[in-house]
């Protein structure tokens, strides 16, 4: 039997996380955490925590962006790009540690109404980290190309941000057939 960890912000903890056992059967042991992984450097310190749990995984698919680039306070981004890159460098260096089957899944979109952030910056975050992880030996699952097909569809209307039950789907069928790659 196969350990999997998923790791990530809301899109993995009320999204694709519930589904991805579901769809992955028997052969697989899920592990993920109860509490919202968030920013980036929330993650890095989670991973302190969670280190009896994750120590002997043989695929971890992680995704972190939503919060990073997201402008709460009208003063900027909340994670800067660099900090961005050196926390995400930081958590793929440890994770590598772990098993060298890591995956790292790109931001998804938001809907035009959502206020905290916008694609362009999504984008720019995703654009910066991919090739930086894949020079690592990380594999990318591309969920914001996913999602972006039909951003309303996949997109709840509710609060912009989180996946829909499409959105979900999608996803977790991608994250899923990612896993499977290392079988």
């Amino acid at each position: 039997m196969k350990k999997v960890v998923l790791l990530g912000d809301s899109c993995r903890l009320w999204g694709y996380g519930p589904r991805v056992p579901e769809l992955l059967g028997d052969k697989y042991e899920v592990f993920q955490p109860d509490d919202n992984c968030r920013f980036s450097k929330y993650t890095l310190r989670m991973l302190f925590d969670l280190n009896d749990s994750i120590k002997d995984a043989d695929v971890i698919h992680w995704n972190n962006g939503h919060w990073d680039c997201t402008e709460i306070f009208d003063d900027g981004l909340f994670t800067t790009e660099e900090e961005y890159i050196e926390n995400m460098t930081r958590i793929a260096k440890l994770l590598l540690k772990i098993t060298p089957n890591v995956i790292f899944s790109t931001t998804t979109p938001v809907r035009e109404k959502f206020e905290w952030t916008h694609n362009d910056k999504i984008q720019r975050f995703n654009e910066i980290i991919v090739p930086r992880l894949k020079e690592m030996g990380v594999k990318i699952n591309d969920l914001y190309s996913v999602v972006a097909e039909d951003i309303n569809g996949n997109v709840k209307e509710f609060d912009n941000i989180h996946l829909s039950d499409k959105g979900i789907e999608l996803c977790a069928q991608s994250v899923a057939q990612a896993i499977k790659q290392f079988d």
